[in-house]
């Protein structure tokens, strides 16, 4: 006998009669008036093309095929109702769905806490029960997700003082919180740094954002008593950071990053010594959003960003103006 094509309540008619042993309590149970209920069991049994039950029996029992495959009822019934359940579940998640592109930076500090105020009921619009969908990738790679709308909005880094990852009639941007490109090493490398002067650096490649930052703004500004000596290159900052606390050279990561180990006395700050640069983490989508969900994330960020304030930013991005040890210990931009 073939269940496949049977319905969910023609299923649950089947057990309440077999739990209850009589029609008229299955029908209760159902909430059913005997004679409707009688009737779409009747309809089970000429779908099927067999009686199920035994009447002629009190209570009320099962024939001996419908017995045999009763466990099969039971568990087809309970396959079925999880269906529905995560079918409108989906549904549910699909319309609270919000798709972030994250500078891969950002994913592992700043973006987390953004995603938990957002699902810490703070949202308007019924949408407290936000569904996240987090995308970590290269700033090229979270602008072309959100051009291709396959992400809602992304989350990047800039320099202050310059425009958004890009410009362009369809393109909005917030401001949502600040960062800072900070010179980081293992304690036994920068207890050499007095001595000789050389930097053994993890570099990025000159055509990632970071390799940019540090190419224009920080590497003109470091001490004509300072020599920069590539000891490996990667593109992902939180190797950089791990290069870093092995030993391998001088890194400059998010300072959001590094807080995480020059605490722990994993990694020394070396921004009285060395340059750094302030960062702006923007929040970018296009114009009008994609959807009611996406709308709502975009409301809950601008609300936010004018609560805590305008992150703070230069008049203009740093120049290269030549930065060495400090005297006073201070630490740079302060």
């Amino acid at each position: 006998m073939s269940w496949g094509a049977m319905r969910l309540e023609w299923l649950d008619d089947i057990l309440a009669v077999a739990q209850a042993g009589s029609f008229a309590e299955a029908a209760d149970r159902r909430r059913l008036t005997q004679s409707a209920f009688s009737r779409r069991i009747q309809s089970i049994e000429a779908y099927v093309g067999v009686e199920l039950f035994d009447r002629d029996h009190k209570p009320v029992q099962m024939r001996p095929t419908t017995e045999a495959q009763r466990e099969q009822i039971q568990q087809l019934a309970t396959r079925l109702r999880q269906l529905v359940e995560e079918l409108r579940h989906g549904e549910r998640q699909s319309q609270n769905r919000v798709v972030i592109a994250s500078q891969h930076a950002l994913t592992t500090s700043l973006t987390p806490g953004l995603v938990r105020d957002m699902q810490g009921g703070h949202m308007r619009g019924g949408h407290s029960d936000i569904h996240v969908r987090l995308r970590s990738a290269n700033l090229d790679e979270c602008i072309a997700l959100l051009l291709s709308k396959q992400a809602d909005l992304a989350l990047v880094y800039k320099v202050p003082g310059e425009g958004p990852p890009m410009e362009a009639d369809y393109i909005e941007t917030i401001e949502v919180g600040t960062d800072r490109l900070v010179p980081v090493a293992a304690p036994a490398v920068a207890a050499g740094l007095a001595e000789t002067g050389d930097l053994p650096t993890v570099a990025y490649p000159a055509d990632v954002f970071f390799g940019s930052v540090f190419d224009r703004y920080i590497a003109p500004r470091i001490g004509a008593g300072f020599t920069l000596t590539p000891r490996v290159e990667t593109a992902l900052t939180l190797a950089a950071v791990e290069l870093a606390g092995a030993g391998i050279g001088i890194a400059w990561v998010p300072q959001s990053l590094a807080l995480r180990s020059v605490p722990a006395g994993n990694l020394t700050d070396l921004g009285h010594v060395l340059p750094g640069c302030d960062l702006v983490v923007t929040a970018v989508r296009l114009t009008g959003g994609s959807g009611a969900a996406g709308a709502a994330v975009w409301s809950f960020l601008e609300e936010r960003t004018r609560r805590l304030g305008a992150p703070a930013r230069a008049d203009r991005p740093p120049g290269p103006d030549t930065i060495g040890h400090d005297p006073d210990g201070a630490p740079e931009g302060t």
